[in-house]
C-alpha cells in the first residue's frame, strides 16, 4: 500500500495570496483545490435592479470579514437574474479585504467536509460557492449539504460560509401530492413529512434572497448599461459610432429577448456583446477601406 501511495501525485497547496478564487477538483485517487488564474471582473455597480439583494448579501459578507456572526446564504429565483453574478461581484469588491472563493460543484458535495477542513486553517475568509443547485428525491448529495449546514463541520471553521444559488426555493423538486398529508390543527398548518424534508434543507440557510423576472424597462436599462460598459472597455464612445440610434438598438434588444423567450440580465449581457461586437467590427471595416 505504501508503494502505491508513493506513486500517486501529491496535491499542491494553493497560495491564496496569489489566487483569489479556485475550485475543488475531485479525482479518482487525488482530489485537490485548483486556483483560477483570472476571475470575473464584474462589479456590484454593474448589477441593476437588485439593490435590496445586493445590500443584504454585502452586509452579511462584511460581517463575515469582520469576524462577526454571519449566515450561510441561499439565492433563489428566476434564471439569469444575477444570482451567480452577485456572488462573483462580492469577490471583486472584497478580495482586498481577505475574501476568497471556492467553487464546489453539485457532484462533489460529498467532499464538502474535506474542502472546509482544508480551508479552516487559512488566514482568509472563504465563501464556498455552490452554483445552480437542484436535487431530485432520489439524489443523495443533498444530504451531504444538509449535514454540513447543520453546523457540525462549519462550527470548526469560523472562516468559511456557504453561498448557494438555485432556481428552486426549497432546492428539491416539489409535487402537489406532497401536500396531501398537510393538515390544520387548531388553526395552525402542519406540513406532511415529504414537505418537511424538502423545507428542512433550505431552512438551514440563514439568509434567503429572492430574485424575480425583470420588467421590460429594467431589461432595457440593463442593455444600456452593458453596452456602455463594453464600449468603454474597448476605449470607444458609443455616440461616435456611425449610424448610432439609441431607439434602434433598444428595439433590436427586445427582438433578441423575444426570440429567446426570456428577458433578464443574462440575455441583456448576451445582446450587448452581440451588438457591440457587430458595431465595432462594421466601424473597423469602414475605417480600413
Amino acid at each position: 500500500m505504501r508503494r502505491v501511495l508513493a506513486l500517486l501525485p501529491v496535491p499542491q497547496r494553493l497560495d491564496w495570496q496569489h489566487h483569489h478564487a479556485g475550485a475543488w477538483m475531485p479525482g479518482r485517487w487525488v482530489s485537490q483545490l485548483v486556483g483560477y488564474g483570472q476571475t470575473s471582473a464584474i462589479a456590484l455597480d454593474d448589477l441593476l435592479h437588485i439593490d435590496s439583494q445586493k445590500q443584504a448579501l454585502a452586509q452579511n459578507t462584511q460581517q463575515f470579514l469582520a469576524g462577526l456572526p454571519a449566515n450561510n446564504a441561499l439565492l433563489w429565483g428566476a434564471r439569469g437574474t444575477g444570482k451567480s453574478s452577485l456572488i462573483q461581484a462580492l469577490l471583486t469588491q472584497y478580495a482586498g479585504n481577505g475574501l476568497r472563493m471556492v467553487e464546489v460543484n453539485k457532484d462533489a458535495l460529498a467532499d464538502l467536509p474535506l474542502v472546509i477542513e482544508q480551508l479552516s486553517g487559512q488566514p482568509y475568509a472563504f465563501i464556498v460557492f455552490c452554483d445552480d443547485l437542484s436535487f431530485e428525491e432520489d439524489d443523495p448529495s443533498y444530504k451531504s449539504l444538509k449535514s454540513v449546514l447543520e453546523g457540525s463541520v462549519l462550527a470548526r471553521a469560523s472562516n468559511v460560509l456557504i453561498y448557494a444559488t438555485s432556481n428552486r426555493r426549497h432546492l428539491l423538486a416539489e409535487k402537489a401530492s406532497d401536500n396531501a398529508q398537510s393538515k390544520l390543527v387548531d388553526g395552525e398548518l402542519h406540513h406532511g413529512e415529504a414537505v418537511e424534508e424538502k423545507i428542512s434543507l433550505s431552512d438551514r440557510f440563514g439568509l434567503w434572497l429572492s430574485f424575480y423576472p425583470v420588467r421590460q424597462q429594467e431589461y432595457l436599462d440593463m442593455v444600456d448599461h452593458a453596452i456602455k460598459r463594453l464600449m468603454d472597455s474597448q476605449g470607444q464612445d458609443i455616440q461616435e459610432q456611425p449610424d448610432f440610434q439609441h431607439d434602434h438598438y433598444r428595439a433590436e434588444a427586445l427582438r433578441w429577448a423575444l426570440a429567446r423567450g426570456v428577458r433578464n440580465g443574462r440575455s441583456a449581457e448576451h445582446f450587448a456583446r452581440h451588438w457591440v461586437g457587430k458595431t465595432l467590427l462594421a466601424a473597423n471595416n469602414i475605417t480600413n477601406k
